[in-house]
């Protein structure tokens, strides 16, 4: 099993980030590298169970289904039904803690997940990085304007 941590802070607070990223479906609104995304079944997005469905721009599209969503634990997690990604038994989790010193927010996103030991590291890279730290640094943009 593979694991995955990133983390940042976030310079505004944590109500504010929870807001921005708390649908399911508003990944296009925050994350730069996603295209489009809808809910499928026109199910509400905060609906655990729901399946989001997204394209990427640079191409390739995913499914991931809502796991858990919690407003008083500012967190939700998040399973990769499909993906061209080489990997299996996704499970990602995205949480938020405030910051008590200043009006900022503690972001952790972590995931695991099974692959082949050829791909492991570049999957490390692709997901810490291309995915959790890019969001982290658009949420950073987003909040410091």
């Amino acid at each position: 099993m593979t694991r995955v941590f990133t983390s940042a802070v976030i310079n505004t607070h944590i109500d504010k980030v929870w807001m921005k990223i708390r649908d399911f479906n508003a990944l296009p609104n925050w994350h730069p590298a996603i295209a489009n995304s809808y809910i499928e079944n026109d199910e509400p997005s905060d609906k655990v169970g729901c399946i989001r469905n997204f394209n990427l721009k640079e191409g390739g599209n995913i499914r991931e289904k809502l796991l858990v969503l919690s407003d008083l634990d500012y967190l939700f997690s998040y399973s990769i039904l499909e993906s061209p990604m080489p990997l299996t038994n996704y499970v990602a989790t995205f949480q938020l803690k405030p910051i008590t010193d200043g009006d900022r927010t503690y972001a952790e996103w972590t995931a695991i997940f099974d692959c082949d030991p050829q791909d492991e590291n570049h999957l490390i890279k692709l997901v810490g990085d291309g995915v959790f730290q890019t969001g982290f640094n658009a949420l950073n943009q987003i909040f410091n304007k």
